[in-house]
């Protein structure tokens, strides 16, 4: 997955911003190329986990699709652990064709690493910053 420079720092924006608590969000992607970040509320407002709101995911889903995009990314971070998918994380990846990106917190200079979860398997995959 490719993604723009500007757009990767929203993303570790949105999480120093939103730290101490979790971030979360869409990228949404057209063939392999990130086009646009989309906020959403941590409706959990926990440093430990991530909750969308159902009508807020739903209506950013419905403007990716009317765009004639693809939620290509969805993000959220993680601010006491490293990025990589909690059991959590995995138990709660729905969507097999999009990709899990987690921005990491707890150490001084963030770091923001991608992943497919597919039937419980984690594997990691690159996102190309241009």
């Amino acid at each position: 997955m490719r993604i723009s420079r500007t757009l990767h720092d929203e993303i570790v924006a949105h999480a120093l911003a939103d730290a101490p608590d979790e971030c979360c969000g869409l990228v949404a992607c057209r063939a392999g190329e990130a086009v646009e970040v989309i906020r959403m509320e941590n409706t959990a407002h926990s440093p430990l986990r991530y909750e969308m709101d159902s009508g807020e995911l739903y209506r950013a889903m419905m403007r990716i699709d009317d765009a004639g995009l693809e939620p290509g990314i969805i993000y959220h971070s993680h601010t006491r652990s490293a990025p990589y998918p909690s059991q959590t994380d995995i138990n709660l990846a729905f969507y097999p064709d999009s990709l899990y990106a987690i921005v990491g917190t707890a150490t001084p200079q963030p770091e923001l690493r991608a992943y497919t979860i597919r039937g419980g398997e984690v594997q990691e995959s690159a996102l190309t910053v241009v």
